[in-house]
């Protein structure tokens, strides 16, 4: 057993941070886009997260990796304010983008500045891949046709998927591949220009070839949004994240640069999830 998990760490090491050819930058110097403070989730009776206290860069990528039910999409949820939808649910401490307490904004603009992309790909069924993108424009309010048009091609662009679709705009969202649909929702969250943008398991449906591509948008995409990712795959976590917090039963347990979590964690909990002890 000693040996199994000995190769799974030399496989992590080895093959995550292949193709990372910069050093990442210490959270400490950069500027904070979300920072959470002593957070509390609650559904009902149950404590979903617990006190949980972090800071997520601006233009970075940060891995949630944990056991199922530790609390990873609860927390990537309360950031854009989608845990409150839930009855019976509350909060306490804090969580703020740019400094700004979130739950004493607008909950529709916090939406519009925190994207979301889900597990599933869930394009509009009853929508062109066009209407898809557009769709978010349209309700907040932009009539204009032209613009509307440049910011689809741009989104469609970002997302990596112009060149698949731009000859069959006019077909239904439903029609693409799953791969391509999860591309759309991408597009249709970066047409309203978020500036964070959260991903819940977002390749976990998909065949490996379009996990890469899903991997190689996200790299693409820090350079403009700080991006937040929730996935159970070590490898991914390893290749697409500069940072990673590690959650356990509703505890943040490790943070760090990915590259140490991986390689020199700090906790024993840490090192034994990840090499496969348990989860």
């Amino acid at each position: 057993m000693e040996e199994i998990l000995e190769k799974t760490i030399v496989n992590i090491k080895s093959s995550a941070f292949a193709s990372s050819e910069t050093t990442t930058t210490d959270k400490r110097t950069r500027a904070i886009k979300i920072q959470a403070d002593a957070l509390n989730c609650y559904f009902g009776k149950v404590h979903a997260i617990k006190n949980v206290s972090l800071t997520i860069p601006e233009h970075s990528v940060v891995a949630i990796i944990g056991p199922s039910g530790c609390g990873k999409s609860t927390f990537l949820r309360s950031i854009n304010r989608m845990h409150e939808l839930v009855p019976g649910s509350r909060i306490t401490g804090s969580l703020t983008l740019d400094g700004k307490d979130i739950y004493a904004m607008d909950a529709v603009t916090v939406r519009k500045r925190i994207g979301m992309v889900f597990q599933k790909p869930n394009p509009f069924p009853t929508m062109s891949i066009f209407d898809n993108v557009a769709a978010g424009l349209r309700m907040n309010g932009m009539r204009d046709k032209k613009i509307i048009a440049e910011i689809v091609e741009k989104s469609l662009r970002q997302a990596a998927l112009w060149n698949e679709v731009k000859d069959s705009l006019s077909k239904s969202g439903v029609s693409l591949s799953g791969g391509q649909q999860q591309r759309l929702c991408i597009a249709r969250s970066l047409a309203v220009d978020p500036e964070v943008l959260l991903m819940d398991e977002p390749a976990s449906a998909l065949d490996p070839i379009s996990t890469a591509k899903i991997e190689e948008l996200i790299h693409e995409l820090k350079q403009q949004y700080t991006v937040v990712i929730v996935t159970h795959n070590m490898q991914q976590a390893a290749r697409v994240s500069d940072f990673t917090a590690f959650f356990y039963m509703g505890e943040l347990i490790e943070y760090d640069e990915t590259k140490k979590i991986f390689t020199m964690p700090a906790k024993k909990q840490t090192e034994d999830y990840i090499t496969g002890r348990f989860g």
